[in-house]
């Protein structure tokens, strides 16, 4: 792999992983249409951790609270406490709590499938497949959600189910934005907030997945294996990730999914005139 093709991959996966188009589906069709060679897993979790810090540093300041409200302890009622501030502080005191539940079943499907992400789920037909199917999923959850929630009424039970459909975004051409997204609108939640906390559970996963994929490939290989593409191209997917996360938060203010649905469906169907052809 060369400087510009690890900084092109890398830009993919930042400018891809936010938004509700699939990063994973873009670096195979890559792989395919545009012959770059094969991406190791390894280096796939790597470009993730490069996205990563985009949504620690974009939403840095729901980390702060999340991490003061665990050391905030109220002793008796206050009478200058606001409901404001009530509200607040019981938001980020619950919000680790759903980020931790909703994180579980991403994990468990990472740790039963992932031999099959390497493999089997890398067909291009599988992410033609999958484009189409959560394409459907954002249009039923713009035409059916009444999307009235706002991001402080998230609960437990919310953050299991949005879990349970994040732990799908292991197969390729699902998108782990798009899937959660789309199941927090059906859940009844605003865009805006259906796609804050779909940003926030990526959080831990990808955190989570880049340690494991780290420490194997140094009991395996040590320091030797990590080479400049590790270096160049998750910093090029941070920048790109960063800016795809800016972009989405403005955009969904105002604006409907719809747009990426009609990409997702445009794009299935030429990358299954090509593979037919």
């Amino acid at each position: 792999m060369t400087f510009f093709e690890a900084v092109f991959l890398g830009v993919l996966q930042g400018a891809t992983e936010y938004l509700p188009v699939s990063s994973s589906g873009h670096l195979i069709l890559a792989e395919h249409l545009l012959g770059l060679p094969d991406i190791p897993l390894v280096f796939d979790v790597m470009l993730h951790i490069g996205t990563l810090f985009a949504v620690l540093v974009y939403f840095q300041k729901d980390w702060l609270s999340m991490t003061s409200s665990l050391f905030y302890f109220k002793w008796g009622k206050r009478d200058d406490d606001k409901d404001d501030d009530k509200r607040d502080k019981n938001l980020y005191r619950r919000l680790p709590m759903c980020l931790m539940l909703g994180t579980i079943p991403g994990g468990l499907g990472g740790l039963v499938f992932s031999r099959y992400a390497e493999t089997v789920f890398r067909s291009p037909w599988i992410v033609v497949f999958m484009l189409l199917t959560v394409a459907f999923l954002l249009a039923l959850a713009e035409r059916f959600s009444g999307m009235e929630r706002e991001f402080s009424n998230i609960g437990l039970k919310d953050a299991l189910i949005i879990g349970c459909s994040q732990a799908l975004a292991i197969v390729p051409g699902v998108s782990r934005s798009g899937i959660t997204m789309g199941t927090a609108m059906l859940l009844g939640l605003k865009r805006e907030a259906a796609a804050r906390f779909s940003f926030l559970l990526s959080a831990p996963i990808i955190a989570g997945s880049g340690l494991y994929e780290g420490f194997k490939l140094l009991r395996q290989q040590g320091l030797g294996a990590f080479s400049p593409d590790f270096v160049w191209g998750p910093l090029a997917a941070a920048v790109s990730g960063y800016l795809a996360v800016s972009f989405l938060m403005r955009y969904v203010a105002r604006h409907t999914f719809y747009p990426f649905v009609y990409y997702r469906i445009i794009v299935s169907l030429f990358v299954a005139i090509i593979l037919i052809k």
